[in-house]
């Protein structure tokens, strides 16, 4: 078998774009590719696929999912064959074998450390916001000194590390939290004697998110002045967290960056969040660290567009360049912006509007190789040798850029603002461009020559023809996937690992139907909160479902829908429980692919027509989204799908009166003509509750 954690570097390694592209010419239609589907012929597009939620759709025939269900379905292979193949696309290592005890235990720890996390953030979040303490320290930097607004506040799960020494360490014991992974997460450190105390005590606390929400690391930052104690504490190195392959703020960036289809690239946390608060939310930030390749490859999910955002330490610019050149051989398209001297992206949000701050992006950014030129040129000034070590530098950077056609402008824009060659240019460009192949060829070989000294000491042999590849994927959070591949039934051939099927199209508005759509809120907004009832309990949208549907001992009729309905029933008191990333991640490839299918809309707004004040013939555009009308949208689906229900109940009382009719059972036709009166008299309450709607579609 393939371990989860190798599925999990797969899984975040693949971008269903760029999979999909190698089959199907795609073109940018708002923040998803639309084209041809390849599974059936048709001359308009109708094959969606949405980077951001890592799903495809057609909307014609219907097929669609992830992209493992992708490949399983273009080249026809089991789920374990189309992950080796995206391993192989992204030259990612398997290995397969059974877990031993040990790794048991250690996927055990990792989920288990998550956990941890989870509480920390919470305790943290309340220390700030329900404490003396919390309230006159660091809630009071945070508004005052830092000028943000609450809503921002909780929106980063900003907090507060008290100043005892273990009160932190003391609460998680106390909650049965194990001793030695609050050691491994980092947020406790082993004294003498074996006591605990906390890593961030007296700090202000900054989360660390994966990109699908996870907390797997926190920053702290001192208040008070010390010459001894560091400004900023993080989390170290864990079996969850590697500090090259996470980026600040990413969760909350994603949808915004596939919407602007542009990522403004920052260095330190309030950066992030003073942007967000301006209304610039696009924005991440590599925490301080040189940008990885792990990282850039993150960015890449999402856009190809970075715009890198410096303020004016000119030391501190030079040290960033090799970042930047990171980002030039992975195929971005760089811009870079230069604040104003004494300003950084936090100083400026704070100062300024959302549209001074993008006027002022817009009108002084620039492309990265005329920023870098023009940094160097002011200290090389005249002199030969200092030119030619610009030259050189700028030609090591033209040499990484992927695409011949940019590069070729790179070079004829370099040679006019040096006044250099052109074809002296392009020869070095080329000579490096070879020394990389080169050097890249020859790590290959060494890869190679490893795994089959590896195979050889293990006793097996690699497959014929297949090359091993080099773990190129950064550490990623462990993603479940399926452990057994399904097995489907196929016609006239007993059984096969195929992929998962939808369910058939079923007959305009048939049972089905109404099922699917109260099953779409469940995945889609399932966690959301609804409403708050007057003694201040929260009913999210699946607590109201759950109990609108037992009320009546409704539950949903195909097998699919009802395991999902009851799963999410399950976690309905988990408050880290996300449906749609739940479902989207199922192990069951049934599951996961109907969960596309739900998530997956056609057009991503409705435009709503409302009458404007009392002109019933005046009217004006006004767009409403879906998840703004979830308080009177569910309620009608329910009350639609009881009502079907009711509907067919009364279409059956009926067939069975003619029948004991047929039959001379007058007893029977007695039961079920008071059966059937019974429901007309249910029917009529249920007509006159929906006939009371106010229609606004």
């Amino acid at each position: 078998m393939i371990d989860s954690q190798t599925i999990s570097k797969i899984m975040s390694a693949a971008r269903i774009e760029e999979v999909i592209g190698d089959f199907v010419s795609l073109r940018k239609r708002g923040a998803n590719y639309v084209g041809l589907c390849p599974f059936h012929d048709e001359k308009t597009p109708s094959f969606s696929v949405s980077p951001s939620k890592g799903i495809c759709k057609c909307f014609s025939c219907g097929k669609g999912g992830n992209v493992v269900h992708f490949i399983m379905e273009h080249e026809q292979l089991s789920y374990y064959e189309a992950l080796k193949w995206l391993a192989k696309k992204y030259h990612i290592e398997v290995v397969e074998k059974e877990l031993s005890p040990e790794e048991q235990q250690r996927r055990n720890d990792r989920e288990s450390m998550f956990i941890i996390n989870e509480f920390a953030r919470d305790f943290f979040v309340d220390t700030l916001h329900n404490t003396p303490e919390g309230r006159s320290v660091g809630l009071r930097y945070f508004q005052q000194e830092r000028g943000l607004r609450d809503d921002i506040i909780r929106q980063f799960q900003l907090g507060f590390s008290p100043e005892k020494r273990d009160e932190l360490s003391l609460n998680a014991l106390r909650k049965g939290y194990s001793k030695d992974l609050l050691v491994k997460t980092g947020l406790s450190v082993l004294g003498e004697g074996g006591s605990l105390y906390d890593r961030y005590r007296e700090r202000v606390i900054f989360p660390v998110h994966t990109v699908s929400g996870k907390v797997v690391a926190f920053g702290g930052r001192i208040l008070k002045k010390s010459d001894k104690l560091a400004k900023y504490v993080n989390s170290p190195e864990s079996e969850i967290y590697s500090k090259s392959a996470e980026l600040y703020g990413l969760y909350f960036a994603k949808q915004a960056i596939v919407k602007m289809d542009r990522c403004f690239l920052v260095e330190g946390y309030l950066d992030v969040i003073s942007m967000h608060q301006a209304g610039i939310c696009n924005v991440v930030a590599s925490s301080g660290t040189s940008l990885t390749h792990g990282q850039i490859r993150l960015i890449h999910r999402f856009t190809e567009n970075v715009t890198v955002l410096y303020d004016g330490d000119a030391a501190g610019i030079k040290a960033s360049l090799r970042g930047i050149n990171l980002l030039l051989e992975e195929g971005l398209n760089i811009k870079v912006v230069l604040l104003p001297e004494g300003e950084d992206p936090d100083s400026y949000a704070q100062s300024h509007s959302s549209s001074e701050f993008m006027d002022y992006i817009k009108q002084n950014e620039t492309d990265f190789i005329r920023f870098k030129t023009a940094i160097l040129l002011k200290d090389c000034g005249n002199d030969p040798l200092s030119r030619a070590s610009l030259i050189q530098d700028l030609v090591e950077s033209i040499a990484l850029i992927p695409n011949e056609i940019i590069r070729s402008e790179y070079i004829k824009e370099c040679s006019r603002s040096l006044d250099t060659r052109e074809d002296m240019l392009l020869k070095e460009v080329n000579k490096r461009r070879w020394k990389q192949a080169e050097r890249n060829r020859q790590q290959r070989d060494l890869q190679q020559r490893y795994q089959d000294y590896r195979l050889q000491q293990t006793g097996q042999a690699a497959p014929a023809g297949q090359a091993a590849q080099p773990d190129m994927a950064p550490p990623s959070e462990e993603v479940p996937f399926p452990t057994e591949a399904p097995q489907l039934a196929r016609p006239g051939n007993g059984t096969a690992d195929t992929p998962p099927q939808l369910p058939p199209k079923q007959a305009a508005n048939s049972m089905h139907d109404y099922e699917k759509n109260l099953l779409r809120m469940i995945v889609r907004y399932g966690e959301r909160s609804l409403f708050t009832e007057e003694d201040g309990h929260t009913v999210s949208v699946l607590e109201y479902i759950m109990e609108e549907l037992q009320i009546d001992q409704v539950t949903f009729s195909d097998p699919c829908y009802r395991k999902m309905y009851e799963e999410a029933c399950q976690h309905i008191s988990d408050p880290n429980f996300v449906a749609e990333r739940y479902f989207l991640q199922h192990q069951d490839s049934q599951v996961s692919l109907t969960a596309a299918e739900l998530v997956t809309d056609r057009y991503e707004l409705s435009k709503i027509y409302l009458p404007e004040d009392n002109d019933s013939m005046s009217f004006r555009k006004k767009v409403k989204r879906e998840e703004d009308m979830l308080g009177e949208l569910i309620p009608h689906l329910i009350e639609d799908w009881k009502y079907k229900i009711l509907k067919d109940k009364i279409k059956e009382a009926m067939q069975q009166i003619k029948q004991a009719q047929r039959s001379g059972d007058n007893q029977a036709v007695m039961k079920w003509m008071t059966t059937y009166r019974d429901l007309r008299e249910t029917e009529k309450v249920f007509a006159k509750a929906l006939g009371e709607r106010i229609i606004s579609l």
